[in-house]
């Protein structure tokens, strides 16, 4: 046990300060991203290392916008997908009288009407597995989490100037490409 009014400190640093465990908010511009040979140790430097991080977190942003594009593509290609019929199979009509979504109702404009089944969508249908999209979305989604990862990494280093540059990305990318990106998307 140190004696009273020390501080014992496993790392011996000067001061008996732990660099590793800080867990307050601090500004050191010698403060290491990613690795110990990435310490600023300059103004210009620090200044670089908070302009890749406010790049790399709007770099986030564009990602999932694309990824969201992609995935409304995507969503509208399987829409527009054709399907052949089969003989002594049922047909559109049959399923459609037979379907508990589908509802006759008229429709009616300009003093036409018309006679239309409307169905409703179904919920909860899954998507088949395709070669031509699911490697793109799961690489997609392993280059944004290692992004993410890469982001979280930067704030837990509790400096101010990178928790700042984070957030100043995030706030660029969202304002350049934020209407992209879908409300579940982080």
């Amino acid at each position: 046990m140190a004696p009273h009014g020390e501080h014992s400190s496993g790392t011996g640093s000067p001061g008996g300060h732990d660099m590793g465990m800080m867990v307050i908010f601090q500004n050191l511009m010698q403060t290491s991203l990613f690795s110990e040979t990435w310490t600023p140790t300059s103004t210009g430097t620090y200044a670089a290392t908070c302009i890749f991080l406010i790049c790399l977190a709007a770099f986030l942003r564009f990602l999932l916008a694309g990824k969201a594009i992609l995935e409304q593509r995507w969503l509208d290609r399987e829409w527009r997908r054709r399907y052949v019929v089969v003989a002594d199979k049922s047909t559109l009509a049959e399923k459609l009288s037979s379907d508990s979504l589908a509802k006759p109702m008229v429709l009616s404009e300009n003093g036409r009407e018309e006679n239309v089944t409307v169905v409703e969508r179904r919920t909860g249908v899954v998507r088949p597995w395709r070669l031509s999209v699911d490697p793109v979305r799961a690489l997609l989604d392993t280059v944004i989490a290692g992004v993410g990862y890469l982001l979280m990494l930067a704030v837990m280093s509790m400096n101010v100037g990178y928790f700042l540059s984070v957030l100043g990305g995030v706030f660029l990318g969202s304002l350049a490409v934020g209407r992209f990106i879908q409300s579940g998307a982080h």
